[in-house]
């Protein structure tokens, strides 16, 4: 098991009530296992407790094969991080930000060049950091979570502020790790990027687990298929949903095939979003 998490909880220090309350879950080896839920879910405290900034949880949390506890500065060899706000040197270049944090590991580190590539910002790698807009700043977070080519990868949040292209680009490259068997610990409530990439995904609200599954099991399980039909009328365009189990047998739509000025037809399945409202009874607001 690369991450295995027992009764997880904690509370931050003069907090009234727990950021994180009995969490428990079990990510494999190779896993691309996402963390999902609202803003002040508990994602990003779960997160900052398994790459060690935070201390004083209860319950027992093992990675790598070795309780998280016993774990010393060798621990960030075998990890990387990519948080969701980003943490660079603002007066140093991104190829001199590459550099500097590839000389705190003892092991081989890739080229800044190659990585700066991976993420977009070839042309950049001699632009100081404080001139990069936010996006080219989290690409550059993302290009230095993956210097030391690391087993586990965190990721917090990591298309935010991205246009369409760079972060297709991003998951692209999660997609890459995965399949070089790396695995990867995903924070996001970005539903449409963790149904694209996650083997399977928790729900987290006010710091409690409400599910764990595979994407595709909890919109089949939750969900509620159905077949929109868009046809001509005599005033204009008319648009009817049928329920999807038993679509055969149903007459109004057999009919309305067989008679009706038929524009389009689709099957509108339920978005990883559409489930989570429902399991949760809470918006990702």
């Amino acid at each position: 098991m690369m991450v295995d998490v027992r009764d997880l909880s904690f509370t931050y220090p003069g907090g009234a009530e727990p950021a994180v309350t009995g969490v428990s879950f079990a990510i494999e080896p190779g896993e691309v296992f996402g963390f999902l839920g609202p803003s002040g879910a508990g994602k990003s405290t779960t997160q900052k407790l398994l790459v060690r900034l935070l201390e004083g949880y209860t319950g027992d949390v093992t990675v790598l094969d070795r309780p998280l506890s016993e774990w010393g500065s060798e621990y960030y060899e075998r990890v990387g991080v990519s948080f969701e706000l980003p943490n660079h040197f603002l007066k140093l270049t991104a190829t001199e930000n590459l550099r500097y944090f590839a000389s705190l590991y003892s092991g081989t580190t890739r080229k800044p060049d190659e990585l700066l590539e991976c993420v977009g910002l070839e042309a950049d790698g001699g632009m100081q950091v404080s001139q990069f807009s936010k996006g080219m700043k989290n690409r550059l977070t993302f290009a230095r979570a993956l210097l030391h080519d690391p087993d586990l990868l965190f990721l917090d949040e990591p298309t935010s502020g991205l246009d369409p292209g760079n972060a297709r680009r991003i998951r692209d490259l999660i997609r890459r790790q995965q399949a070089r068997d790396r695995t990867v610990f995903l924070t996001t409530h970005d539903m449409a990027a963790a149904d694209d990439l996650c083997d399977r995904v928790a729900f987290i609200v006010d710091g409690r687990i409400a599910c764990i599954d595979s994407p595709r099991d909890l919109k089949l399980r939750f969900g509620e298929p159905t077949v929109r039909v868009e046809h001509g009328t005599d005033v204009g365009v008319a648009v009817e949903d049928f329920a999807l189990a038993g679509i055969g047998e149903n007459a109004a739509f057999v009919d309305l095939l067989r008679t009706g000025n038929v524009r389009t037809i689709h099957t509108r399945e339920a978005t990883l979003e559409d489930v989570f409202l429902r399991v949760t009874g809470t918006s990702l607001a």
